[in-house]
């Protein structure tokens, strides 16, 4: 069993873990609704994938949260025009 013959120091320790960290995410915009999304996933607010929609996300929402999200999408629209 390979015992170390000297002690490691702080700076040797901390080289060695230079590559162990957290990285973040690779994120692109929606190109509907303009939100941060991973790449190749449904957007999440606004149920588009490749341009056509997958998931209704207005049918899950109350009544209130489901006027404002048409409310900002309708925004959207305007703006783009």
């Amino acid at each position: 069993m390979g015992v170390p013959k000297h002690r490691l120091t702080k700076s040797k320790c901390k080289q060695r873990r230079m590559h162990i960290y957290l990285k973040w995410p690779h994120l692109i915009k929606c190109p509907k609704c303009g939100k941060m999304v991973l790449p190749h996933r449904v957007c999440l607010y606004c149920g588009y994938y490749k341009g056509r929609e997958v998931i209704d996300v207005l049918k899950k929402l109350d009544k209130k949260e489901k006027k404002k999200r048409e409310k900002e999408i309708k925004e959207k629209k305007e703006v783009k025009k």
